[in-house]
Formats: structure tokens, C-alpha cells, sequence
């Protein structure tokens, strides 16, 4: 039911307002929305009294929605023209439904009607303050609450932005020393790699030629080897920077440049007058009696870090070891070529018969071993030839060979025959040097006889080519090594030797090879000397050495090789 009342006074709007309030009392609005109601319910009417005129305010419930029933005010103007339109004030709050109301048609005007009407609204809006205090302490409490969850949040954000630079840090500490530890294995890695490259080589010039190849571009510009020849080469060879003067003579490290180099044992020089814009590190290649040259080098960069320095300077230490090994291998090679050189006597000539030898040093290692040959008379005129093998290689061996040589020469002024001749031999080898072997073949071509004795002992066994060009291995029983722990008389065998017959002896480096033995390679000797045509023998038999050797020989052989040929001339007898 709608409720109207007229306004032209504020002791109408007065009326009208308590009217309202009652009404919306009746009705369930509760004591908030009371009041919001009144108080834009009287700012309203006072606009209104402003204006002047009559006006109507008009108070109802309205049919109840799923949202609740409501409670609705309505101002309009009463002064309204036929066909004006205004659009009334309206206002609704919430309420309880429709209720008995209440006789507020009329609303006395007595003072205490009106207190009461006064006190009333205070009450209510003492209600709405009361909630609003509530309410702004529950806000000032979820303020509060608010403020600590920031500063916990910002608390949170500290500790995590603290825990990713920790992380960020950790992570640039564990990338650095990754980085460092590949850089040190790649030092290592190179240290060792070089250092087998230069121990490998045992010729002074190749290691001074591989020295830069090893060092540029990786870890220098320029790198320049100075080697002294001897004494006094320190003030010559040209112009030198002074820092690598000063590292021959004082035999450390030095760094010339327009800074400090800031290197762990190395001093520190003004930059070189030969090229004032370059550093330079000058490291003496160093022995152990003194300095063999210096290695002077440049960074390829602006300069180098103390961990690469350190590295090139043990890499000099290195190179300087095996400059002086290598040094020294070729002066013992050198001794040893001329002793084994000495040693080997010119074959003596005999009518009838003529002899061909070839030796050639292995063309590895020490290049000096123990094969040798030799060719000498008896006193009843015979001619014995021998080739031998001592074990071992190097000066210990050749003097070895030479003591064997001499010792040969002497027992054969007694006449006696090969086999003899090497059993004394044996003897004389386990008594002098028990730890050596030996092997050997001896050969002895009669006199006015077409026959040969010959005796082996632990050698490969000679060569027989026949006038008609078959050839036969002499391979029958032979004695053991010369030498060995081992009681033996050595015993002689004899062949038939028409003229045009040819005898080789030889060493086993010429047929010997480690993946297939050593039989294999006396078959191809026997038909390579098989092949030979007899004219050549006849009448060239140093050449036919030659072409001997040629099939038979590698491009490299470890061992020492060496051939005696001795040919019975076709057309003549021995003497």
C-alpha cells in the first residue's frame, strides 16, 4: 500500500520525513538503511524547499524479487504542466515485506511528537556510526594485516632477489672455474702432447723446426729459436733483442715490454729497441750444464696470462731436454759410425774369385748395430769369408764386433776350419761377456778345390746359386748362438763349387720382418739371386749387389743390413 504526503513547508517535510521513517520501520528496514534513507531523504526535501512549489513524497513496499523485497521513496513535483515530464527522485532499500502499518497519515506537530521524531533518527544514525566505527576498525585491522602481509611479500622478495644473486653468483664462480679447469686440462692436454712430439724426434734440427709449429697460432705470434754453436755465440748471430741476451747469459726468463708483465719468474724488461710496439717473452732453453739458446716469442694477443706464461716456460724446459738428447744421440751415432766404418776392412782381392759387400745402418734408432763381415787368407792359402750379428745395438755393440773380429783373425792363423774357428769363438764370447751373443757364418773356399766348408751358428743360413742359376739354402744342422750358457762343437759341411757358383751371406735384417718371420724373406733372397743373370755376376758383381738389395730392402728397416757376395769366376779357377 502506497502512502502520500503533500509538501509546501518545512513543517510539512518535517511531518513527512518522521512519516517516512515510521513507515519504513513498519516495514523491516533495518536501522542502517533507516537511516541512509532519511538522510538522503531530508537533503532531497531540501532541495526541494529550495525550489519552492508543492511536492509529493510517496512511500511503498515493492512486490517482493529473488533478491528480497524492497523498500521505495519517491519524490515528484505537484506543480507538474499537462504533458511535462520529470523525472522523480527515487531511493529503495531493503526491507522485510509488507507489515501492518502504522496510522502515520497524520503527524501531530507537539514538541515531543517531534523529539521523539528527533531522537528517533539520532538513534539510528547513532546505529549507522556504530557500524561505521566497526567497520573502520575491521578495516584498520585488515590494514594492519595488509601492511604485515607487505612487508612478509617484500621480506619474501629481499630473500628471494638475495637467493638469486647468491644463485646467479654461485653460477658465475662454478662457469669461471669450469672454465678454468678446461683451460688447464687444454694446457696439459698440449704440455704433453708437444713434449711427445719433441722427445720423439732425435734430430736437433727438427725439434728447432717444430718449436713454432707447435706454438703458432695457439699460443704465440711469432716464435723465433736462437740455438748457440758454441762458446762465445751468445755476443754474435746478428741483432738480438737484449732481453734474450740477458736470458742466455743469466739464464732466466724475461719479459720485455712498455708494462709490467706481472709473470711468476719472470723479469721484468724496457721493451726491445728492435721492435719497441711488441712484447716479448725470452725463455732459455735450458740443460743441465747450461742454456743451448733461447726461445723468444710473442703473445698473440696483448699479452698472455701468468697460467700460459708458466706453460711456455715448461715447455722450454722440455724443449732444451730434448735439444741436448738429441745432441747427443747424433755425437754417439757420429762415434759410432766411424768406429763401425773403421772396422769394416776392404775385401782383399784373389784371383778367381771375387767378393762384393754392402752394409747399411738402420734407419732408426741409434742407426749402429753389430752386423759385420770380413775376408781374409789362411796360411795355406785358403780364403775365409765371415758375416756375424752381436746383439744390441750401439757403441757397446760394435766394440763388441770388433773384439770378435780380432779375435777370429787370430785363432784362424792356426788353419783351422769354420767350424772349429766358431766353436772358439763361442767360447770366447761366454768368457768375456756372458750377458752377449752373438751369431755368425764362416765360409772357406779351398785352394786349387771346387769345393766350400762352411759352419754356421745361430745365423740365417747362406745362399748357393749354381752356374745353371738354381739356388739351395745351406741350411745344414747349425750350431746355437755364440755365447749362450751351452757346451756345443760347432761341425763343418762341405758343397761342391764349379765355377760361375755364387755365395751369399747375409745378415737377418735384410730378410727379416716382424708381421711375417723370417723364412719368407730368405725365399725371396734365394729367388732374387736366382734371377740375377750370370753375365752381371761375371762381370759386374759390385752391381749385382746393388740389385740384390733393391727388392729386398723397405723404405725404413730397424736393423742393421749386410750382404757378402763371393762369386767363382766362370772362366777361371781359384788359385
Amino acid at each position: 500500500m502506497t502512502r502520500t504526503w503533500h509538501i509546501s513547508s518545512v513543517t510539512d517535510a518535517a511531518r513527512a520525513r518522521i512519516a517516512t521513517a515510521r513507515l519504513a520501520a513498519a516495514h523491516g528496514v533495518s536501522p542502517t538503511d533507516r537511516a541512509r534513507l532519511v538522510t538522503a531523504l531530508t537533503a532531497q526535501l531540501r532541495q526541494c524547499l529550495t525550489k519552492g512549489g508543492v511536492w509529493l513524497l510517496s512511500g511503498r513496499a515493492a512486490t517482493a524479487r529473488p533478491g528480497g523485497s524492497r523498500f521505495l521513496v519517491e519524490v515528484t513535483s505537484a506543480n507538474r504542466r499537462p504533458g511535462e515530464f520529470r523525472q522523480p527522485w527515487r531511493l529503495t532499500v531493503a526491507c522485510a515485506g509488507d507489515a501492518p502499518l502504522p496510522d502515520t497519515e497524520q503527524v501531530s506537530g507537539d514538541p515531543v511528537t517531534l523529539a521523539e521524531a528527533l531522537f528517533g533518527a539520532d538513534e539510528d544514525a547513532a546505529l549507522l556510526l556504530e557500524k561505521l566505527d566497526e567497520q573502520e576498525a575491521l578495516v584498520a585491522f585488515h590494514r594492519e594485516e595488509l601492511h604485515q602481509t607487505n612487508q612478509g611479500v617484500l621480506a619474501l622478495h629481499a630473500e628471494l632477489d638475495a637467493a638469486g644473486r647468491a644463485q646467479r653468483d654461485l653460477f658465475a664462480a662454478e662457469q669461471q672455474a669450469r672454465r678454468e679447469a678446461e683451460n688447464a686440462r687444454g694446457r696439459l692436454t698440449f704440455l704433453a702432447d708437444a713434449s711427445a712430439a719433441l722427445t720423439a724426434s732425435l734430430n736437433p734440427d727438427a725439434v728447432v723446426r717444430l718449436l713454432p709449429t707447435l706454438l703458432v697460432p695457439r699460443y704465440a705470434r711469432t716464435a723465433d729459436v736462437w740455438l748457440f754453436d758454441g762458446e762465445g755465440d751468445v755476443e754474435r748471430g746478428g741483432p738480438r733483442p737484449a732481453a734474450a741476451v740477458r736470458a742466455a747469459r743469466s739464464g732466466r726468463p724475461q719479459y720485455a715490454a712498455d708494462h709490467p708483465g706481472g709473470l711468476p719468474g719472470v723479469d721484468d724488461q724496457p721493451p726491445s729497441a728492435l721492435d719497441p710496439t711488441r712484447p716479448l717473452l725470452c725463455v732459455p732453453l735450458m740443460t743441465r750444464r747450461a742454456p743451448l739458446g733461447v726461445l723468444t716469442l710473442s703473445p698473440p694477443d696483448e699479452r698472455w696470462d701468468a697460467d700460459d706464461a708458466f706453460m711456455l716456460i715448461e715447455l722450454a724446459r722440455r724443449a732444451g731436454v730434448a735439444l741436448e738428447n738429441a745432441r747427443r744421440f747424433e755425437h754417439n751415432r757420429d762415434i759410432a759410425e766411424t768406429l763401425q766404418r773403421a772396422l769394416l776392412t776392404d775385401l782383399p782381392t784373389t784371383p778367381g774369385l771375387r767378393l762384393a759387400a754392402r752394409y747399411l745402418p738402420a734407419t732408426r734408432g741409434l742407426n749402429i748395430g753389430g752386423d759385420w763381415y770380413d775376408a781374409f787368407r789362411q796360411p795355406d792359402g785358403s780364403l775365409i769369408t765371415v758375416i756375424g750379428d752381436v746383439t744390441g745395438h750401439g757403441l757397446h755393440a760394435a766394440v763388441m764386433m770388433s773384439q770378435l773380429r780380432t779375435a777370429l783373425r787370430a785363432y784362424a792363423v792356426d788353419g783351422e776350419s769354420p767350424g772349429r774357428l766358431l766353436t772358439r769363438l763361442h767360447l770366447f764370447l761366454h768368457r768375456l761377456q756372458p750377458d752377449l751373443y752373438a751369431t755368425a757364418v764362416i765360409a772357406r773356399f779351398h785352394p786349387h778345390e771346387p769345393t766350400l766348408t762352411w759352419a754356421a751358428a745361430g745365423h740365417p743360413p747362406p745362399v748357393l746359386r749354381s752356374p745353371d742359376g738354381q739356388v739351395r739354402i745351406l741350411d745344414a744342422r747349425p750350431g746355437a748362438m755364440l755365447g749362450i750358457p751351452l757346451h756345443q762343437e760347432i761341425g763343418d759341411h762341405t758343397v761342391p763349387l764349379p765355377p760361375g757358383s755364387t755365395l751369399a751371406l747375409y745378415t737377418d735384417g735384410l730378410v727379416e720382418r716382424r708381421a711375417q718371420g723370417i723364412d719368407p724373406g730368405i725365399d725371396r733372397l734365394a729367388t732374387a739371386l736366382g734371377a740375377l743373370p750370370p753375365t752381371g755376376l761375371d762381370g759386374d758383381l759390385e752391381g749385382s749387389a746393388d740389385r740384390l738389395l733393391h727388392p729386398l730392402l723397405d723404405d725404413e728397416h730397424e736393423d742393421d743390413v749386410c750382404l757378402l757376395l763371393c762369386h767363382v769366376r766362370g772362366d777361371a779357377r781359384l788359385p
